[in-house]
């Protein structure tokens, strides 16, 4: 895992668990794909994740490994998780810090890409349990009244996400 500073320059590389341990900044990704209806797809994790098994988020999302770019292990993830690709576009980047009640603390530096996919899905079933899509409205109004069935992350992405989609097409 690359350990990195406020800005994402490199400071260091640690094993996952042990960066997740310690709750240190790392890089990481997070991937949004919609289909040719504007509709998002949700990717409810494996139940046996390390962290945050069960709950609904984003595409997928993960970390480069040392020396790969960032948009390819976006694009890499994306097929390993759901069996596809597709062109992504890098939108945004943001910071955050969340704790799990198993002592693993998630501090990522997050770099945000978009993608638009309406094909076959073929989901890696050690990494995602159930997937949808789902029409940006509906995913906000269960945000509101369910956030509790949703990652961190995802939380925090997902209205950034939905501000871009107000001025710029996926």
């Amino acid at each position: 895992m690359i350990l990195v500073d406020g800005q994402d320059g490199q400071v260091g590389r640690m094993e996952k668990l042990e960066a997740h341990r310690k709750g240190l900044l790392h890089r990481a990704f997070s991937v949004f794909i919609f289909n040719e209806r504007n509709e998002m797809l949700l990717q409810q994790r494996a139940i046996t994740k390390y962290h945050s098994g069960g709950l609904w988020t984003n595409a997928c999302c993960s970390h480069p490994r040392p020396g790969e770019e960032t948009e390819a292990a976006a694009s890499r993830r994306l097929q390993e998780e759901l069996g596809f690709s597709t062109p992504l576009t890098k939108i945004f980047d943001f910071h955050y810090n969340a704790a799990f009640d198993n002592g693993l603390t998630e501090h990522e530096f997050d770099h945000v890409y978009v993608g638009k996919y309406s094909d076959k899905i073929d989901p890696n079933p050690s990494e995602v349990q159930d997937y949808c899509y789902k029409k940006v409205e509906e995913i906000l109004t269960t945000l509101q009244s369910h956030p509790h069935k949703y990652t961190a992350w995802f939380r925090i992405a997902f209205p950034q996400v939905t501000t871009w989609l107000e001025n710029n097409t996926v």
